[in-house]
This record gives structure tokens, sequence and C-alpha cells, in this order.
């Protein structure tokens, strides 16, 4: 058995999914909750967040994540693609910087707009 708490919504539930009973989950208030608790033990996701480099920009570095979550074995994949990344100013809001990244079906976007400096 084991015990979660649902970050689905503020209530916070504690689950217990127990995996020897088809991943049956109790003491959730919601159907959200219940199927958090399945999910994030039979393929728990993530949606990842960092920094690229910026070359030109008000700042060094521009922040992006990507735009649904993956699947947790990928992160650190992501993340090595990421390291190869550096954009040009300008940059905005929604961009992508990579398409498919790691062929997870999840774009990098950028979460920031990125002005030339002058």
């Amino acid at each position: 058995m084991k015990e979660l708490i649902c970050i689905v919504c503020p209530n916070s539930c504690h689950l217990r999914v127990d995996e020897e009973r088809n991943f049956q989950v109790s003491g959730n208030s919601c159907p959200r909750g219940a199927e958090y608790g399945r999910s994030e033990l039979m393929h728990p996701v993530r949606v990842v967040t960092s920094t690229v480099r910026c070359r030109g920009g008000a700042y060094p570095r521009c922040p992006v994540k990507t735009n649904r979550p993956v699947p947790k074995e990928s992160i650190f994949a992501v993340m090595d693609a990421m390291e190869g990344v550096t954009l040009t100013a300008p940059v905005r809001t929604g961009d992508i910087v990579i398409q498919n990244i790691c062929g997870t079906g999840a774009d990098l976007v950028a979460t920031r707009n990125m002005e030339k400096e002058n």
C-alpha cells in the first residue's frame, strides 16, 4: 500500500493506493483524486521547468517549460536536450523552443518575453 497526497485540487487528500488490488484508491474526495493516485503509481508524469541560454536579450537565460507533462523517466533526457539550446532574442512567451522534445509529445516553450538588449 502506497500513501500519497493528492495535488489535483486544494483539498490535498491523503490517498492510499493498493497496488495488489488493481491500484484501488481510497481517501480521495473526488474522482480526480482516484485517477491521480492510479496514474501516479502506474505512469508518473511531470511538467519540466528550467531555463535555457539566450543571446542578445536583457537576461542571459530564458525560462522554459514543457507544455504538458512528460513521463518521469524522461526528465533527465529532457534536461540534457535543453542543455544544448541557445535562443536569440527577441523571444515571445509561448514560442516553441523544441518541438516534441525527446519524443514525449510535449513541446518545450518559452515562458517569458525576452526583448533584444539595446
